[in-house]
Parts: structure tokens; C-alpha cells; sequence
């Protein structure tokens, strides 16, 4: 007996005044020509103060193998950014909703468009949230998602993308170009 397919995940697409404007399916949104949808970012903090940065997993069809924030992803058709993220957690670093203390949405303005050597094109309005762990959560990364992860202060993190900005996804330096988020993290 053959178990049914699960239907394909969708993502949002926005016009250009950031308006939904239909959807598509996911796994063949992201191409040369990727229309413009919504997304959103995260960075992890943890009790001790710092952040969880990740490497993107090596199959990944953008990006594979760069270090970025602590996880992304695309809110469902009619769900919420917030329910996104908290999604996305789960299903990327193992985080269940209980260890989450708090979501706070930092740069809720942000977009960005970026071209992968491939030439898979990125092209998102995508509001940067941080998200602080309870004490004594931990992270178990979905392979699939994430090929390793540790965990580094602000400070440290900002000395190195001033450094070498071309180690890092273009989110992550574009979103950390912006003083709002440097002030989050830092807090």
C-alpha cells in the first residue's frame, strides 16, 4: 500500500510593495529568475550571551556549506512569521517551542537580493528576529538543514564579518550592516 505524498510546501510570493501576491511551491521558487517572496531570519542567543551561527548543510541548493545565522525559512500561506520561526526551530536545530523565552523581531524592514555562484538568485523580504533560548535548551541540528554549528559572542561574530565578510551568507552581512541588529545581539 502506497502512503500518500505530502503536498509540496509553499512559499508567498510579495509584489513590490510588499503584498502578498500569490504563492509557489518552494522547491522550484528559487532559480536564476526567483521572484520576489517573504522569508525571515534568526539568530539564536543563548542564556550565556552568545549566538549560534551555522554552516549550511553541503547539499543545500544555495549557499551549501556557508556559515550564516542561526537558522531561515519561508512562512506557510496563512501562517505567521512568528509561527514560522518557531516552526523553522524545531524543524532546524531541534529547539522545542518550551525552550524558546522569547522572539523579538529586530529589522522588520529588511530585504535583500543575492546571486549564489551557481546563479541562483535569492530575493526575499525578510524580517530578522532574534530568538532567545531558556536555560539549559540545546541544539540538535537537522543535517539535512545544517552541517555543524557553534556558538560565538557578538562581538566576536561582528570582529569577523568586518573581517572577512566573503566567509559568510549575504544575509548575514547585509543584516548585520544594520546597527539595530548589532545592538540586539549585544544585549
Amino acid at each position: 500500500m502506497n502512503s500518500p505524498q505530502p503536498a509540496p510546501e509553499l512559499v508567498v510570493l510579495a509584489d513590490e510593495h510588499g503584498r502578498p501576491a500569490g504563492t509557489a511551491v518552494k522547491s522550484e521558487v528559487h532559480t536564476a529568475d526567483t521572484p520576489l517572496h517573504f522569508a525571515f531570519s534568526a539568530y539564536l542567543l543563548t542564556h550565556e550571551g552568545t549566538t549560534v551561527l551555522t554552516r549550511r548543510a553541503l547539499s543545500k541548493i544555495t549557499w551549501p556549506g556557508v556559515w550564516t545565522n542561526s537558522f531561515c525559512g519561508h512562512p506557510l500561506p496563512a501562517e505567521s512569521t512568528r509561527d514560522a520561526v518557531i516552526r523553522r526551530a524545531g524543524f532546524e536545530l531541534g529547539i522545542a517551542e518550551e525552550a524558546i523565552a522569547e522572539i523579538t523581531e529586530v529589522l522588520g524592514d529588511f530585504r535583500y537580493r543575492a546571486t549564489d555562484s551557481s546563479g541562483i538568485v535569492e530575493w526575499e523580504i525578510c524580517p530578522v528576529y532574534t530568538v532567545r533560548l531558556r536555560p539549559g535548551a540545546t541544539v540538535t541540528p537537522n543535517p539535512e538543514e545544517v552541517d555543524s554549528h557553534f556558538e560565538i559572542t557578538p562581538a566576536r561574530l561582528m570582529d569577523a564579518v568586518d573581517a572577512a565578510p566573503g566567509a559568510f551568507s549575504p544575509w548575514l552581512v547585509e543584516e548585520l550592516a544594520d546597527h539595530r541588529l548589532r545592538k540586539a545581539l549585544a544585549e
